[in-house]
């Protein structure tokens, strides 16, 4: 199945010609999650792949560069006459936010859920959850972790057939955990193999739940809003360098990491080099970037630079 994140807007909390707002987007198969949504995440997703028929929203925190674009989208799904339901997930404090834009998006005729969330709490969905874990920032706020079920083991047909299994509906009742004959499941069909994971920080400072809900995710998505000359000016906004980022990558053991979050004081390649300095495989993707994430035994994780 096919699994990639499409980066809507990865600036910090000001906009730039280039970058908007921070707006991630998931596409899993035929599901469509979008983590965080600024302003104008509507219009940037409208001038690249569409807007799609989102089934979940996550929010990170309130801080309104993250979530100023939601009102004007639930209004456009509900000016497309949508009639699937639509569910948003966030920190403590979601109930309160939502009450207080009702007014501005109005009664939807479409389902509308309000999830608001615990640390530690799960979002199933089919063939994945999402969790919530929090992270360091002036407020409340959550990084996300999606990860996929285990795949069932490896089936060697090669040695099936060497222990007199036929090709065809066999197969599939090995395959289903059944014995054929005297052969059994587990000698033809290797160990579970894991799903992938992708793990969005949000916005925080460097934490240990953080690094530890990453580990041997298959792309780390992390803030970098500064650079390492303003180690002490992240500190002071609960925000993280560059090195930072790279430092809890290399220690989880993700295979990829992607800085979003830029500040405006910085194009994009010097957080690249400084990250790469700790942990080699760093993208700084733009809007519109792609990040395709095949399994492991079939790929690395690759960027996709918009072609507009």
């Amino acid at each position: 199945m096919d699994l990639d994140v499409f980066f809507a807007g990865t600036a910090g909390s000001v906009p730039t010609a280039r970058r908007g707002l921070p707006a991630l987007l998931v596409r899993r198969g035929g599901d469509r999650i979008l983590f965080d949504c600024g302003e104008g995440t509507q219009r940037q997703l409208v001038r690249s792949v569409g807007l799609p028929d989102l089934d979940d929203v996550f929010l990170t925190h309130f801080h309104v560069d993250h979530w100023l674009g939601l009102p004007g989208m639930l209004k456009t799904f509900d000016l497309r006459d949508r009639d699937k339901p639509l569910a948003i997930h966030g920190p403590p404090g979601l109930d309160q936010v939502m009450q207080l834009l009702r007014p501005v998006y109005g009664r939807t005729k479409y389902p509308l859920e309000i999830n608001e969330l615990q640390p530690g709490d799960e979002v199933r969905r089919d063939g994945y959850t999402v969790a919530a874990f929090p992270v360091e920032h002036r407020v409340s706020a959550f990084g996300y972790a999606l990860f996929e079920d285990e795949r069932p083991g490896r089936f060697d047909a090669e040695l099936a057939e060497k222990l007199g299994v036929q090709p065809g509906p066999d197969f599939g009742r090995l395959q289903r955990g059944e014995a054929v004959g005297d052969v059994t499941p587990e000698r033809v069909v290797g160990p579970p193999r894991g799903g992938r994971k992708v793990v969005v920080s949000g916005d925080t400072a460097p934490c240990d739940a953080l690094r530890v809900a990453a580990h041997e995710a298959d792309l780390l998505v992390h803030e970098a809003t500064f650079a390492e000359e303003e180690t002490d000016r992240a500190a002071q906004t609960a925000h993280a360098t560059a090195t930072q980022a790279a430092t809890i990558a290399r220690d989880a053991q993700v295979r990829m990491l992607a800085l979003t979050h830029l500040s405006t004081r910085y194009g994009g390649g010097e957080v690249r080099d400084e990250a790469r300095a700790v942990f080699e495989n760093t993208v700084v993707p733009r809007d519109f970037d792609t990040i395709e994430l095949p399994f492991p035994e079939r790929g690395e994780p690759t960027l996709i630079r918009w072609e507009s």
